[in-house]
């Protein structure tokens, strides 16, 4: 299990750090939950061949990354706990204002499997209120880092009007006082099992 564990340390620390949204998408579908090249690529809606070429090519960024179980996480500074503090209150509220004050303006998202990839602060808050609008309302919790990056379980209000259903591990970067980088990975009933996260919130 410590093994395990180590591996999907690793599998995030690439594909937050190193790797573009396909290879990102396919190396954590593959290596961390496990799945059949043939089901990444009927995720992905592409061939067997191009899943596993970029499987390779994540593989082989991992190789060369220097990455090892003992990285050490970087503390954060109080500045920037009181930023996320401030970010999931806002968040909380989707006060789009307060949120544009705290993301910096190149700052990007990806959506792990999906192939959603954002850049720029308009793009991004533009999602938000736009296809993305089902997560207002939500409730946003914080857990362990992963690999040295905050973290927190979203769950979106439930559908049937009771308490909130999981959606998201969100992992942020902060960079020079603002949020450079939203990651938010969907594969909650995978995920949030190793974060600690509940499967669901009450009212």
């Amino acid at each position: 299990m410590a093994e395990s564990r180590e591996t999907i340390r690793l599998a995030f620390v690439a594909a937050l750090q190193h790797l573009p949204p396909r290879q990102r998408a396919v190396l954590l579908l593959c290596e961390v939950l496990r799945w059949k090249a043939s089901e990444v690529a009927e995720l992905l809606d592409t061939s067997v061949a191009s899943v596993n070429s970029a499987l390779q090519r994540g593989r082989a960024t991992l190789d060369g990354a220097d990455l090892s179980p003992s990285s050490p996480s970087v503390p954060l500074e109080p500045q920037d706990r009181e930023l996320l503090a401030r970010y999931v209150e806002a968040f909380e509220r989707y006060d789009m204002e307060q949120l544009t004050s705290l993301i910096h303006e190149d700052a990007t998202q990806s959506m792990p499997p999906y192939e959603l990839w954002l850049r720029g602060r308009d793009h991004i808050l533009g999602w938000w209120v736009g296809p993305g609008a089902g997560c207002r309302g939500s409730r946003v919790i914080p857990t362990v880092t992963a690999n040295g990056s905050p973290a927190f379980g979203q769950y979106k209000p439930s559908a049937h009007g009771d308490g909130y259903e999981p959606w998201a591990l969100q992992v942020l970067e902060v960079v020079e006082g603002r949020i450079a980088e939203f990651t938010f990975f969907l594969g909650t009933e995978t995920v949030f099992p190793l974060f600690g996260l509940p499967p669901r919130l009450a009212s």
